[in-house]
């Protein structure tokens, strides 16, 4: 349990450090040479993750080769993620694979591995990610023409996020119909739930305005509230003195 800990705690801090600044991946090549079995995984997850932003680059010879990389690093961190028995670890992995393996359109492979990340959130009822697989599985099955389990898909995270009042998923629940049913030439229904998608967004950023509203609220009435409490306590002080004179 410790092990799993210390990989844990190692693995978010890497994904902290890699977000904040770019990592050189020869750098983490030569930290997983010499580091211990229990810390390699996060140090794959790592490396592996600087070739996850191949979106964004134009040559198609070099995205295909971050992509590989992408793929064999993850895979390299699986190995051990799986040793240690680390659940979050593998989730992550499973997502990260199923992303490349779908962009490169080899959706039986993107499709398999976001089914084990699915099987494992169920496992530990991550709704959260029960969710984002879902919507992830139903953008894979629209990929493939499977409208109907795409649908299918949909629908239980609807039902999820509805239920567990998530409302930011819920808007995402609904792109996820936009995108579906612009694939079917459903483009009426597309566009309801792209008002719903709209609406709830909209919902959302009132319910913060209300919040910061009644947290300044809360804040000039405690201020009032202290202002009069020292004219008073002054009063009383200067009452006092006066009356010792």
């Amino acid at each position: 349990m410790k092990i799993l800990f210390t990989i844990s705690v190692f693995m978010l801090l890497g994904i902290a450090k890699l977000s904040a600044a770019p990592v050189d991946p020869d750098s983490l090549k030569q930290q997983v040479t010499v580091a211990s079995d229990s810390l390699k995984a996060p140090l794959y997850t790592q490396i592996a993750g600087t070739y996850l932003n191949y979106d964004t680059i134009t040559s198609k010879r070099k995205r295909y080769i971050y992509q590989e990389n992408a793929i064999a690093y993850t895979l390299q961190a699986i190995h051990y993620y799986s040793r240690y028995n680390d659940t979050t670890g593998l989730r992550l992995s499973f997502d990260n694979l199923a992303k490349v393996y779908r962009s490169e359109k080899k959706f039986s492979q993107a499709k398999w591995f976001i089914l084990q990340s699915n099987t494992l959130s169920r496992a530990k009822n991550d709704v959260p990610n029960i969710i984002s697989s879902l919507l992830e599985l139903a953008l894979i099955k629209t990929d493939i023409k499977d409208y109907k389990l795409a649908m299918r898909d949909l629908n239980e995270a609807l039902t999820l996020s509805s239920a567990n009042h998530f409302p930011k998923t819920e808007a995402d629940v609904q792109m996820g119909y936009v995108t579906l049913y612009n694939n079917m030439k459903l483009y009426t229904k597309a566009d309801i739930a792209l008002k719903r998608h709209d609406a709830i967004n909209d919902s959302i950023l009132h319910s913060q305005d209300v919040k910061v509203a009644v947290a300044t609220d809360s804040i000039q009435r405690k201020k009032k509230v202290y202002l009069t409490s020292t004219k008073r306590l002054y009063k009383a002080n200067s009452s006092r003195r006066i009356a010792l004179l």
